[in-house]
């Protein structure tokens, strides 16, 4: 009996420009062969508009309102506000870029988004429905630090779903996909090493242990999930899609052209993935 077929998409930040891109491709050659998608961060954001046949609404959210002054400001971070101010994005998107429910959930897609426990540091997965779905999103994007509210799912205080599962591969193969699409958000070659954020997690977030321990191993997990993709399990098929070594966005990049260059990048990737999905499929 053939196994599932999913789509695992990689948070970032502003790197997620590069899988908006892809699944904007994906839609428009009305692609979607998946039994289930799961993302973490800026990457379950990506998720939900695909599902929800909305191209190019993220493209919109990264290139005109991520750009607003005082969305990601220094300036407010220093005065003790966010870095990145997630409630202002997610009421103006709300408004102005609300996600059709109706067309997402009318799917029979699994859809999961991933966040971490900050009590144990472990990431944890839920099925959100049209009445939490912009909650569950938010709070899987809540960057330690530079967001500075923690937010609570199902009575967990949580934070961004990318720090314990940065590429949440294994949760998809755990669910039961032998095929599987992993869009990730950095070049094939980058590999996470143990920098200042790790080192001074236990003294930022000193009442949220859990969220310490996960800040420590992430790059530990991180390498280990690029291991498990790059070496896949008897009979799993895993479909590796990367920015090229000259991506030039990065976390918090601000500038118009470098997003629109690298989304641009990103389409043209997500014709690559679907033809390396069809050249390796049994159904044509």
């Amino acid at each position: 009996m053939a196994g599932k077929i999913a789509l695992v998409i990689e948070g970032g930040a502003m790197r997620g420009i590069f899988s908006a891109g892809i699944m904007d491709q994906f839609l428009e050659e009305g692609f979607n062969p998946f039994d289930m998608v799961i993302g973490v961060s800026a990457g379950s954001i990506n998720a939900a508009a695909y599902l929800a046949d909305h191209m190019g609404r993220n493209f919109e959210v990264y290139t005109n309102y991520s750009l607003q002054p005082g969305y990601i400001s220094f300036t407010n971070f220093i005065k003790g506000n966010h870095f990145i101010d997630l409630d202002w994005l997610w009421n103006v998107t709300e408004k102005n870029l609300p996600i059709n429910t109706d067309l997402l959930f009318e799917k029979n897609i699994d859809f999961e988004i991933g966040f971490t426990r900050n009590d144990n540091g472990e990431a944890f997965f839920l099925n959100p429905n049209a009445e939490n779905l912009s909650h569950y999103l938010k709070a899987s994007c809540t960057i330690p630090l530079f967001y500075r509210n923690f937010l609570e799912i199902e009575g967990q205080v949580v934070s961004d779903g990318g720090v314990a599962a940065p590429i949440p591969v294994e949760r998809a193969y755990e669910k039961g996909a032998t095929r599987i699409m992993v869009l990730r958000s950095r070049p094939e070659s980058y590999r996470m090493n143990n920098g200042l954020e790790f080192k001074i997690a236990n003294f930022i977030f000193s009442k949220h242990k859990g969220l310490v321990k996960a800040i420590r191993n992430r790059y530990q997990v991180y390498n280990q999930s690029i291991n498990f993709i790059h070496n896949p399990p008897e009979g799993v098929e895993i479909i590796e899609i990367c920015p090229p070594e000259y991506f030039k966005t990065s976390r918090f990049t601000q500038d118009y052209q470098t997003l629109l260059d690298d989304y641009k990048t990103g389409k043209e990737m997500g014709k690559v993935a679907i033809e390396k999905f069809k050249q390796n499929s049994l159904i044509k």
